[in-house]
């Protein structure tokens, strides 16, 4: 960026600036959003309900459901964000 650049586009650093926070922001939520680290902690507290009595096989079964789904849906976006996507 040219000096002459740089003072012309000078008033519109706030907005740039917003932008960039703006980013970082989406950026940290998604990657939060999409960590399999909770899913398969839940996936484990789940199994372990289930043999300690907390839960019968039914209601196991529709909340595994939904976990694994939950991790399919994880591994989708990780695959097309490593692809460029």
């Amino acid at each position: 960026m040219g000096l002459v650049t740089g003072i012309l586009t000078l008033p519109f650093a706030p907005v740039r600036g917003i932008g960039w926070v703006l980013d970082k922001v989406v950026k940290t939520a998604e990657d939060e959003y999409y960590d399999p680290a909770p899913v398969q902690e839940a996936l484990v507290n789940l199994e372990r309900a289930r043999d300690e009595g907390g839960v019968d096989e039914e209601e196991f079964a529709r909340q595994e459901e939904a976990l694994l789904h939950r991790l399919e849906e994880i591994r989708a976006y990780q695959l097309r964000s490593a692809g460029g996507g």
